[in-house]
């Protein structure tokens, strides 16, 4: 198989099982969520830090998403030119080294959310989930002085 007729088959491929069924689901959000709040919308704008806490929230939720979704394409494509260079050892190389800083970024990006999710953590006291619920936790000892 010469490699232009693999290049055809690529394409082909990414048409009929990726390209095709996106156009399928467009109507539907794709990302995890609306990034800015409903009543961060309204005359006025967010009120309050809880609401720029949930677009925060809710930004590295759609950039780790992403973030995820381009790396497993990336990882795919290392593959595909792992396999097409068998023969030749710099195409072999670019391969490996592909996957190497694919990786790498990928480690980075969620080590960097693990380190800020337990770093607020531990300055709260620790007695909620994620980063994103301090609002919550604030609101109950409001609410118990009132």
């Amino acid at each position: 198989m010469t490699r232009r007729q693999v290049v055809r088959l690529a394409v082909l491929f990414l048409l009929v099982f990726i390209v095709a069924p996106s156009l399928v689901l467009a109507q539907g959000n794709i990302l995890p969520g609306q990034i800015v709040p409903q009543q961060c919308n309204d005359p006025g704008g967010c009120k309050s830090i809880c609401d720029l806490a949930q677009v925060a929230q809710n930004v590295l939720n759609t950039g780790i998403y992403i973030a995820v979704f381009l790396s497993a394409v990336l990882f795919a494509w290392a593959g595909f030119l792992y396999l097409t260079n068998s023969a030749n050892s710099s195409g072999i190389s670019k391969a490996k080294e592909v996957f190497l800083n694919v990786g790498i970024g990928l480690v980075i990006i969620l080590a960097g959310w693990l380190l800020v999710d337990t770093l607020i953590k531990v300055l709260a006291g620790g007695k909620f989930g994620t980063w994103n619920k301090v609002c919550e936790l604030l609101l109950h000892h409001v609410s118990a002085f009132v």
